[in-house]
């Protein structure tokens, strides 16, 4: 089977535990202020690749991810939208016990995405805010579809790792910590919550494809913001779960 690929990274230390085999698909339905990928949203872009090629890729790697307890992570873009094509890749890694994570916004829910599910082993979650309007301002789509996925992912009790953008001003107030905060702690399945902040590193690329940047202005948040945000989005959260502070990139 093949799929539209955006990039690979051999080495990824960020997407997931250990060492991992990254692939970035291509395509995605949001539109995010803040995303360093914008390059990645057309779903006829990128290079086509088949599951053969890319699995053999990943084999020749295979000893740095089987001892640091690495594996594979398909991010984007939005893999969802390429969900046969990541599971035959999923299917691939379990025939040889190797590590799966599906990097994912959750904007889709089909029969496809149900049964990629079946062969996953974490979901590295973007949830980007909670309001709804404010997500639509924030990423040109509702989130009703985003929340409903997490709700499913947690009934099947699927591993899950929370990521959350720290924006100053879109993504950053008290009150959406604390709504978010409280819908993490009513999922069970959730073994870590990473708070990211954000960076302008991709804003080079929005230029390129001719797109204005409306965060121009927005600086990075401070450490100790970032700490503090923290500390109120899992205040509802038992302590032991979680570390002081997620991995921040």
């Amino acid at each position: 089977m093949v799929g539209r690929v955006h990039s690979i990274e051999t080495t990824g230390m960020v997407d997931g535990p250990g060492i991992r085999y990254v692939v970035f698909v291509q395509g995605c339905l949001m539109r995010c202020q803040f995303c360093h990928n914008p390059d990645t949203w057309d779903r006829t872009g990128g290079q086509v690749m088949n599951s053969e090629t890319l699995f053999a890729d990943l084999l020749s790697y295979l000893p740095y991810y089987t001892v640091s307890g690495g594996g594979l992570t398909v991010s984007g873009g939005e893999p969802l939208l390429q969900a046969d094509f990541v599971k035959e890749l999923f299917e691939k890694c379990r025939s040889r016990g190797i590590h799966t994570a599906l990097d994912t916004t959750g904007i889709v829910w089909n029969e496809d995405v149900e049964s990629l599910l079946q062969v996953t082993d974490l979901i590295l979650l973007d949830l980007k805010e909670m309001n709804p309007e404010k997500h639509r301002d924030l990423t040109g789509v509702y989130n009703s579809s985003v929340l409903q996925f997490a709700e499913r992912v947690a009934e099947r009790n699927i591993p899950v790792w929370i990521r959350h953008v720290m924006v100053p001003g879109l993504t950053d107030h008290p009150d959406s910590l604390d709504e978010m905060g409280a819908f993490i702690q009513a999922m069970p399945n959730v073994e870590r919550v990473e708070l990211l902040p954000f960076h302008k590193m991709g804003e080079y690329k929005w230029s390129q494809l001719g797109i204005p940047y409306r965060l121009s202005d927005v600086e990075p948040p401070a450490e100790e913001v970032m700490r503090a945000a923290y500390r109120r989005l899992t205040r509802y959260i038992s302590a032991t779960k979680f570390p002081e502070m997620g991995q921040c990139v």
